[in-house]
């Protein structure tokens, strides 16, 4: 039960390791040129990029966790398509070699004094900051989790403590309703709700189960996904594959001891509706990292306040942000912020000459949408909505070709480019075509 609390909240979306780097819990005082807050993807991805820039010893980065998880990845341990294990490495091994990395977690920031404090109590002074905190998981927000999880048929993919659960739910699976949910919050991933249907689909179809289930997508959305051109291409495999999907129904209740999912129907407050299940797969309510909503740092919202197209705070011009815990308004993804992490290297390379920013983020972001346990739409599109397709193809069809990308190449350049710096800007995908050209 200790881990299912602990699903209370979620760290960034990355942790790291190195051989020579510089560890060690908070003690003393502490000043750096360049602070950098959270070791998930943008947090180490930045270091590597600061390290470079201004040299190691002027880099430390504050993160608590020992395991570093490449995210995107749990949608296939979810169909059993991939392990836990091959998710994880070790921080320090991630950690770029010289960059102290300080073993604490947050717990205030103040930018008047600039200024961060630690759970030990350390305060840590800085010139520039990065933050890079992501966001946080709120199973808790939905009555009857996280100690729920402790029942069978249920599971998540957005926490390493439950997407093994969701496997062998899949596995258990006799008949009846698999329902598949996706919160009235922002979420990191937002294909990730229905791409675990899709590959379930596949796998009960597989095993010869798929007559006796009905595959249910209630979605507190008002649409299927959010760019129009791969919607439409979702909605003709929602209806070839008899998929059921329901429209601005959001999970409040799990009462997993009589497997039943209550939802609400968010255009008619009040009205809710209990759905059986032989299979639930939760996608949590996410907001803001609570140390940021703290803070001066935050917007009305609380998440950190950023120029959408300089990744500088809109307040404080020393402070700069990257990834799921920003206010930009482009989909939360690993795509987004390698995108930005190469913009953002631009911007802090230009305030220290004390000169203006002169690249823009466009809000470029991707989706590789699993349709299946061999095929993916890949979405990519902007701050607009516009689609930003890299290849000389339709990407709103399914292809063999994006899968491999998906399950196979992109999990290679996450380890071995972006973190370490060497990967990056607009249109990753589009990094693989040029490299795969020469």
């Amino acid at each position: 039960m200790a881990a299912l609390r602990h699903l209370k909240q979620c760290h960034p979306r990355g942790i790291a390791i190195s051989n020579f780097h510089t560890s060690s819990p908070a003690s003393a005082k502490q000043h750096y040129k360049m602070l950098v807050l959270g070791g998930g993807s943008g947090g180490i991805t930045m270091s590597s990029r600061m390290k470079r820039l201004v040299g190691a010893e002027n880099v430390a980065v504050v993160e608590p966790s020992e395991i570093h998880y490449y995210q995107p990845i749990w949608t296939l341990v979810g169909a059993g398509a991939k392990t836990v294990a091959s998710s994880g490495r070790p921080t320090a091994s991630l950690m770029p070699s010289g960059v102290k990395w300080v073993k604490s977690k947050v717990q205030e920031i103040n930018p008047e004094t600039n200024t961060v404090r630690t759970d030990d109590g350390t305060e840590i002074s800085y010139e520039y900051l990065i933050v890079a905190l992501g966001l946080e998981l709120h199973y808790e927000k939905i009555k009857g989790l996280p100690e729920g999880f402790g029942h069978p048929k249920i599971g998540s993919n957005y926490s390493v403590q439950t997407v093994e659960k969701t496997w062998k739910a899949l596995q258990d699976f006799k008949e009846g309703n698999a329902v598949f949910t996706f919160p009235n919050t922002p979420v990191k991933c937002a294909g990730a709700p229905q791409k675990i249907m899709y590959l379930s689909d596949a796998y009960l179809r597989k095993m010869g189960k798929r007559a006796k289930a009905n595959m249910i997508y209630n979605t507190s959305l008002p649409v299927l996904f959010g760019i129009k051109k791969y919607a439409d291409s979702l909605w003709e495999i929602v209806k070839k594959r008899d998929l059921q999907i329901n429209l601005r129904h959001n999970l409040i209740e799990v009462r997993a001891d009589k497997q039943e999912a209550v939802f609400e129907n968010l255009d008619k407050p009040g009205e809710t509706k209990v759905f059986e299940y032989e299979m639930l797969h939760v996608t949590p309510p996410m907001g803001p990292s609570s140390v940021i909503k703290g803070s001066p740092l935050a917007d009305e919202i609380g998440w950190l306040d950023l120029n959408k197209e300089t990744l500088q705070h809109t307040k404080y011009p020393n402070v700069f942000g990257i990834g799921d815990c920003t206010n930009l308004p482009t989909a939360k993804t690993g795509a987004a912020v390698a995108a930005q992490s190469a913009v953002l290297s631009r911007t802090i390379s230009k305030v220290l000459k004390k000169e203006k920013p002169d690249k823009k983020y466009d809000g470029y972001t991707s989706c590789p949408l699993v349709t299946s346990y061999n095929t993916v739409i890949l979405a990519e599109f902007d701050y607009n909505g516009q689609p930003l397709e890299t290849f000389p193809f339709n990407q709103a069809k399914e292809r063999r070709l994006m899968y491999h990308m998906k399950a196979d190449v992109m999990p290679h350049l996450y380890w071995h480019g972006l973190l370490r710096g060497l990967w990056g800007g607009p249109g990753p995908y589009r990094k693989i075509m040029h490299l795969g050209m020469k």
